[in-house]
């Protein structure tokens, strides 16, 4: 018989988890609240012995199993605390005390794109996101963070499954909702369909009012211009190329950036630029070099410019900034640098911006922590840092995008540490 303990919750944790301390270190309860009583048992269900004020009821039927959130159990008062405390706290591990602004919150309902997981046993088809902590599949039938239409199409997207995939397999979905219907790609799909195969997925994407379906890379039809508008700026991405995930988010990253371009600035470097989303905005009113690793990214980046009329000149290039990042001698001919990179940061070009005269760096990240070593490699090369603003566009999840300003300090000047 096992042992029970009671444990009192004093704070929630990075990854939303409620933490009790005890004499053997911090204790983790999934969906507790600061304040509430649990009761623990080795080998057993964890029990809520009593409920705090802040605990609301969850909007979504999957919450607890879908492993896609983690905190739809907050009020709205302490959710904005946790996720504005996640980048609070990141940053004070680096010894540096941030001015978080409120956190900007995206509407529910609005994310434009997720990667899906997908499981055909015989006949039976589950689409939606995995169990936390475990790689079972939750049947998707609602959620209050994805597109409308995204959730609708699952049905249509079941029916393809059954074609696409053969036998007893798993993978991987992405859909994309673009300007005129859904992107779907099958990644793990069967890369020789037979005629008559072909015909029937081409069928259904047609009654499920695709812009374009594709099945291990292969593109099985497309309606029209598949594009998508980034920055004003109609590109057409290929299926798995990063985007931001809400447009709502974007539009209020692209506004934070080009608002922090100098007034003087002629020529700006966006790093990790993806499709564009970044560039094409900033190219409204400067010179741009874009630099991306991905080849497919720089080309529709680079066809988008081509295509548009009103922009200044636009240099898209090949290049991956992990392996090469650009040098100090390089950064010389910017006025402003954006860098935006994938999750694990930029530690490479932050200590080559850091030995740099760019007069503005405009980091983007969906990383708290991440952030904070960069910040603090910048920082430590004289930039001073700007306030950090949060936004809120992965809703219900550990994840926050945010946007924070360095600029070159008169003399070197140092911003101080907390001394932490």
């Amino acid at each position: 018989m096992s042992e029970s303990r009671e444990v009192e919750i004093v704070r929630l944790g990075s990854e939303g988890d409620g933490v009790a301390e005890t004499p053997a270190g911090p204790v983790y309860v999934p969906f507790a609240l600061p304040g509430e009583r649990w009761r623990l048992a080795d080998g057993a269900p964890s029990e809520r012995l009593s409920d705090s004020p802040e605990r609301q009821s969850p909007v979504c039927r999957h919450f607890g199993t879908c492993g896609g959130c983690v905190a739809q159990h907050l009020s709205a008062g302490l959710y904005a605390k946790w996720k504005e405390g996640i980048i609070r706290e990141a940053f004070r591990h680096r010894g540096i005390d941030a001015d978080v602004c409120p956190m900007k919150r995206v509407a529910p309902c609005s994310r434009r794109r997720a990667f899906l997981g997908v499981e055909r046993r015989g006949k039976e088809v589950k689409i939606g996101f995995r169990e936390e902590g475990a790689h079972t599949l939750v049947d998707m039938e609602e959620c209050p963070v994805l597109d409308p239409s995204i959730v609708a199409a699952l049905p249509r997207l079941k029916e393809m499954t059954r074609i696409a995939m053969r036998g007893d397999e798993s993978g991987r979905l992405i859909v994309t909702k673009l300007d005129h219907g859904l992107d779907v790609s099958f990644d793990n799909g069967v890369k020789t369909l037979l005629s008559d195969e072909r015909t029937k997925l081409a069928a259904l994407a047609d009654a499920a009012g695709l812009a374009r379906l594709s099945v291990a890379g292969d593109m099985i039809v497309q309606r029209g211009s598949a594009t998508l508008t980034l920055g004003g700026v109609a590109v057409e991405p290929p299926a798995s190329i990063f985007l931001q995930a809400v447009p709502e988010a974007e539009r209020l990253l692209i506004d934070l950036v080009v608002a922090a371009l100098p007034k003087k600035a002629k020529r700006a470097a966006d790093l990790f630029s993806g499709a564009g989303t970044f560039t094409f905005p900033l190219a409204r009113q400067v010179k741009v070099t874009a630099y991306d690793s991905d080849r497919r990214a720089i080309n529709a980046l680079d066809m988008g410019a081509r295509r548009t009329e009103g922009l200044k000149p636009i240099e898209a290039i090949v290049r991956d900034l992990f392996r090469e990042p650009l040098s100090a001698k390089e950064l010389e001919a910017f006025d402003c640098v954006v860098f935006d990179p994938p999750r694990a940061g930029a530690a490479g070009q932050a200590e080559r911006l850091a030995k740099s005269k760019v007069p503005v760096v405009i980091a983007v990240s969906c990383s708290a922590a991440t952030l904070a070593r960069d910040a603090r490699t910048l920082i430590d090369g004289g930039y001073t840092m700007g306030p950090v603003v949060p936004i809120d566009q992965f809703l219900f999840s550990p994840h926050i995008e945010a946007v924070v300003v360095f600029r070159k300090s008169a003399a070197g000047n140092r911003q101080p540490a907390t001394g932490l």
